[in-house]
C-alpha cells in the first residue's frame, strides 16, 4: 500500500471528533435482504489516556484547564472505550432513486449509556432526521485522536434537521434548540428553524467549502415571575474550509469562522448561548471569531498530523459572563498507523496543549498524551 494509500485510509477511518463514521468506507459487512442492501458498520477503539496537570475528562473539556494561581493536583491516567462505534445502513430501489437509512450510536452517553449519533434517510436529494449539521463541510477536518477536536471551524455537531441537496450546493432547515444553543435569558424560545446554506467544491488538488447560517433568537417572559419582557435578533454565520492537497503525501488543511449570535456553530465557542438579555429587557447578540489550521503528511506506514486552533468570544457587555471562559486555543501532534496489509486495524499515539483564557484576563493551560488502538468492522 501507498503513503498516499495510507493517508488516505487513516482520513476515513473514523478518527476522534472527525470521524464521518466508517458508513463511507469499504469495510461494512452487506447483507441483501430482497430488494434492499443491508449493512453494518463501526468500529471498538480504546483510549489510553495521560493528563499532565489536572484531569480533563474522557474527551477534553475545554473549561477544565487550571487557572494560573490555583491549586490542584497534578498527573493522571485514564482508560476507557466510550468512543466504540455501531451503525447500520440500508439501501432500496425506490421509484427510480435508492432511498438510504443510517442508524448510529456510541457509548457516550451518560453513564457509558448508547447515544443516538446518526438517524436518517435520504430519496431523490431530500434528507430528513439527525446528522452532521449541514453548516459543517468536513473540508478543514485533520485525523486526530482527541474525541473534541479543532475549534474555530463550522461546527462538527449532529441535530434534526430537513436538507435538499443539488450537485454541490445544500440547503437546510434545522433544530434551533440543539447544537446552536438558546438565548441566555428566561423565556428563552424558538418560534422558526435555523436555516443554513453550504456549497462545497474541488477544483483540482483544491477542495473548498462555504457556508453560512441565519438564525431568529428571542426571549418572551410573558407569565414568568420575572418583568414583562420581550426581544429578538437576527443570529448569523459565515464558514469558509479549504484544503489543498500539495503533493500524494501533504495536505494542508484550514478553516475561519465568524458570526453574530452564531452560537454553537461556531465549533468550541466558549459561550454556546448566542445571546443574552440585558437589565433594559434587550437582545444582545454575541460574536464569536475562531480559525484552524492542519497538515497530514505521509510516512511510512502511516502520516503525521499537525493541527492548530483559537476561537474568542466577545462577552466583555455582559455583567453575567464576568468571570466566564472568552477564549479557547489548542494544538496537537500525533502519528497514526495501519499494520501492512491491515486497513481494519489503526494505531495513534498523539500529544495535545489547551488553554483557556476568562473574561476577567486569566489563563490556564494544560496538556495531555493520548494513546488509541481502533480495530474496525
Amino acid at each position: 500500500m501507498s503513503m498516499h494509500n495510507n493517508l488516505k485510509q487513516i482520513s476515513i477511518s473514523s478518527i476522534g471528533a472527525m470521524a464521518l463514521a466508517v458508513s463511507g468506507a469499504s469495510l461494512a459487512y452487506e447483507l441483501e435482504l430482497g430488494d434492499t442492501t443491508a449493512s453494518i458498520y463501526g468500529y471498538a477503539k480504546l483510549d489510553v489516556i495521560y493528563d499532565f496537570d489536572n484531569e480533563l475528562g474522557d474527551t477534553v473539556d475545554r473549561s477544565a484547564p487550571r487557572l494560573d494561581g490555583e491549586e490542584g493536583s497534578n498527573g493522571h491516567f485514564s482508560m476507557h472505550a466510550r468512543e466504540s462505534r455501531i451503525g447500520f445502513g440500508t439501501s432500496t430501489p425506490v421509484a427510480g432513486s435508492n432511498l438510504e437509512t443510517t442508524i448510529e450510536g456510541d457509548f457516550y452517553g451518560d453513564g457509558s449509556a448508547f447515544r443516538l449519533r446518526h438517524a436518517y434517510g435520504e430519496w431523490n436529494s431530500l434528507l430528513a432526521g439527525q446528522t452532521w449539521t449541514n453548516f459543517a463541510g468536513f473540508v478543514s477536518s485533520t485525523p486526530l485522536i482527541s474525541f473534541t477536536g479543532p475549534t474555530g471551524r463550522p461546527a462538527v455537531e449532529r441535530q434534526t434537521q430537513i436538507r435538499y441537496t443539488s450537485g454541490d450546493f445544500s440547503v437546510s432547515l434545522e433544530n434551533p434548540a440543539d447544537q446552536g444553543g438558546q438565548v441566555s435569558a428566561p423565556g428563552a424560545k424558538s418560534q422558526l428553524p435555523d436555516v443554513t446554506l453550504r456549497y462545497t467544491e474541488t477544483e483540482g488538488a483544491f477542495r473548498y467549502s462555504v457556508s453560512g447560517v441565519a438564525r431568529h433568537l428571542e426571549f418572551d417572559t410573558a407569565g414568568l415571575e420575572t418583568p414583562a419582557s420581550q426581544d429578538s435578533a437576527l443570529g448569523w454565520g459565515l464558514g469558509v474550509e479549504a484544503a489543498l492537497q500539495v503533493s500524494d503525501a501533504l495536505t494542508l488543511r484550514g478553516a475561519l469562522t465568524h458570526g453574530d449570535g452564531i452560537g454553537g456553530y461556531n465549533q468550541g465557542n466558549p459561550q454556546i448561548a448566542p445571546a443574552f438579555a440585558t437589565d433594559d429587557g434587550e437582545l444582545e447578540t454575541i460574536e464569536a471569531t475562531g480559525g484552524t489550521l492542519g497538515a497530514s503528511l505521509a510516512v511510512g506506514p502511516g502520516a503525521f498530523n499537525v493541527a492548530y486552533s483559537r476561537i474568542t468570544a466577545d462577552l466583555d457587555e455582559n455583567p453575567a459572563f464576568a468571570t466566564g471562559d472568552k477564549a479557547y486555543e489548542a494544538a496537537w501532534i500525533n502519528y497514526l498507523w495501519s499494520p501492512e496489509q491491515s486497513e481494519r486495524i489503526t494505531y495513534g499515539i498523539e500529544a495535545n496543549w489547551n488553554k483557556r483564557e476568562t473574561v476577567n484576563n486569566r489563563e490556564g493551560d494544560a496538556s495531555r498524551v493520548q494513546a488509541m488502538v481502533m480495530y474496525s468492522f
